[in-house]
């Protein structure tokens, strides 16, 4: 079974090209939420509600580790920090290096090839094409038949409309779809009844925190 953050990875990443069709500020952060959401949807973490001793929108351990090497470590950094994280400080923590973690699980598995090359015999450079894109193509069924046709789709499916939308890729995903239709039928999946109220609320707060992840670079590169 893959990780949402892995089918993340293979929808976000051109099957050709082997680079990712969002931008360079974008694609770690939306990986980094897939881990966290996943934890929370595991039920190894929950973010902290209104009349707790911790603050709201806190993010804390709620379940033992995992056994996949990268959620238990994200969970641990959970776990061992002195007031409990918002999710964007989780986040930002966990988007460091993440593209090239997954893009190495990934080229172990067998779905992408890992090809380092160096521009201009100076500056080192991944990137990870295609090599079986069955699991890839599964995941754009799905999508395309909660999206255009307007199935129910699966909770994980769900989770993984949200969080394309989180990063407006989901037209990127499904090349020739209705940009405007489709980004309103992803927000009401994403908004949907799919999950309990403690991971609809981790969906909302990871969403938001990957946006605000984006933004914020974007205005210190701005204003630089």
């Amino acid at each position: 079974m893959t990780l949402i953050a892995e089918d993340v990875f293979v929808l976000l990443v051109d099957d050709v090209s082997g680079r990712p069709i969002v931008d360079s500020t974008k694609f770690p952060r939306v990986l980094a939420g897939a881990v966290v959401l996943e934890l929370a949807m595991s039920g190894a973490v929950r973010l902290t509600g209104k009349g707790e001793q911790v603050k709201d929108g806190r993010l804390v351990v709620s379940g033992p580790p995992p056994q996949d090497e990268l959620l238990a470590r994200a969970h641990a950094f959970v776990g061992t920090q002195k007031n409990p994280p918002k999710p964007q400080k989780v986040i930002e923590k966990l988007q460091r290096n993440l593209n090239k973690e997954l893009g190495s699980r990934l080229a172990a598995q067998g779905s992408v090839i890992e090809e380092r090359k160096n521009v201009l015999g100076l500056f080192p450079t991944t990137t990870w094409p295609a090599r079986d894109t069955t699991h890839e193509n599964r995941l754009r069924q799905w999508i395309g038949s909660a999206i255009v046709d307007g199935t129910t789709p699966t909770a994980p499916i769900s989770a993984l409309i949200s969080l394309l939308s989180a990063v407006d890729a989901i037209h990127k995903v499904l090349p020739g779809v209705d940009k405007k239709a489709a980004k309103k039928r992803a927000k009401e999946i994403a908004e949907g009844d799919w999950a309990g109220a403690a991971v609809r609320k981790a969906v909302q707060d990871v969403n938001a925190a990957v946006m605000t992840a984006i933004i914020v670079p974007a205005v210190v590169a701005g204003s630089s």
